[in-house]
């Protein structure tokens, strides 16, 4: 093993504390990791230098008697015992400062540094298009849905088994669910654990298959799932039911549905983000005297006033008659644009009526002027 600084190896100052020397420990041990650089036998070299050095460093004893002796003062009782040191040695003993970095120090593919995990099996994930409108938009509502879908077997209970007795142990793991390897290098001995191929981790075969899911664990089904569609949703939007996709093989972790949005247009109200637009039009003579009219909202229809003199392009708010933002924080608006519809054909008594109200000076544009008796002469004509 290199008799470089421990300081120098980990990066770091002599007055380090624990805490910035098991960072960079860790930094370390993953940039060098074997499964990061496979064949790389200076960067395996490198790995186990930096523990070596985390190993006396991070203990108060060790780390005072190598401040002040160095190298010599560690004996036998400094680090690991050089060539003999495996990486199930490092892993034992410091794998839990790694947490879940790369599914758990010791869970890389090689299975350095202890046993690795069974397989678990996982379904699928399904996706599925809704439609909702915009009462369903408005208020939320609950869909339910037919899906063809694998489920667990109901024979087997997803075992694919046809009985309890229809198990012998794996012929190629012996019944551990993983296979060991020992591999001669110039550092020592390497040994590698694996999950094993045969069986999957599980450490069993089935020598008798149920007869409904073939050994699968899953059969195909029609099934109805309730979706709960929450007020606000929009097209395009994405729902995920947890574990409502295909089941997995022999009892694994099924699959999750996703929901896609569509959102069908309502035949009156345009949305818009959380406010809605209506476009409104009306006639020359409302325009001028003002009228009440009835217009459509999500889900009943209400009068507004149309105030006297009212111009094209006017936008009229009802707050609150929007859509809920999806999130809670609200109410958007209806926005009614108001369009004044000028008429193509006209008959002859109301072509009069219009030259006579065009040789009226009350017509001419004047911006800002005060309009006070103007609708009460306009009344005539078109009482």
């Amino acid at each position: 093993m290199s008799k470089r600084d421990y300081y120098e190896i980990l990066e770091v100052d002599k007055g380090a504390s624990k805490e910035e020397i098991k960072k960079s420990y860790r930094k370390q041990a993953l940039k060098y990791h074997p499964d990061k650089n496979p064949g790389d036998a200076e960067a395996e070299e490198k790995f186990k230098e930096a523990a070596e050095a985390y190993e006396v460093l991070s203990n108060d004893e060790k780390r005072a008697r190598y401040d002040r002796f160095g190298h010599a003062g560690m004996g036998n009782g400094g680090g690991f015992s050089g060539q003999h040191m495996t990486m199930e040695d490092i892993f034992s003993s410091f794998g839990d400062i790694f947490g879940d970095a790369f599914g758990g120090f010791g869970g890389f593919s090689s299975g350095f540094g202890g046993r690795s995990r069974p397989q678990v099996n996982r379904g699928s994930n399904l996706r599925v298009r809704v439609k909702v409108n915009l009462q369903d938009v408005a208020k939320g509502v609950e869909k339910k849905i037919k899906v063809n879908k694998y489920v667990s077997c109901k024979t087997c209970g997803g075992s694919g088994a046809a009985d309890s007795n229809s198990y012998e142990n794996c012929s190629t793991c012996r019944g551990s669910g993983h296979v060991t390897r020992v591999t001669n290098t110039i550092l020592g001995q390497m040994q590698s654990t694996q999950t094993c191929p045969a069986c999957g981790g599980e450490g069993k075969t089935i020598t008798k298959k149920c007869n409904s899911c073939y050994g699968e664990g899953i059969v195909k089904e029609e099934e109805v799932i309730a979706i709960s569609i929450p007020a606000g949703v929009g097209k395009g939007m994405q729902m995920t039911l947890s574990g409502k996709g295909n089941a997995a093989r022999r009892g694994g972790m099924p699959g999750d549905l996703i929901v896609m949005i569509d959102e069908e247009e309502h035949p009156e109200l345009i949305r818009e983000g959380n406010d809605l637009i209506f476009n409104l039009f009306i006639s020359v003579p409302q325009a001028i005297l003002g009228d009440q009219v009835e217009i459509p909202t999500i889900d009943s229809k209400v009068k507004i006033k149309i105030e006297p003199g009212t111009q094209g392009g006017k936008i009229l708010r009802l707050r609150g008659k929007g859509v809920p933002d999806v999130n809670g924080y609200g109410k958007g608006d209806l926005l009614v644009n108001v369009n004044v519809w000028i008429p193509k054909d006209i008959t002859s008594d109301e072509q009069k009526t219009i030259e006579k109200m065009r040789q009226s000076d009350s017509f001419v544009p004047k911006p800002g002027k005060d309009d006070k008796g103007f609708f009460e002469r306009m009344r005539s004509y078109f009482e």
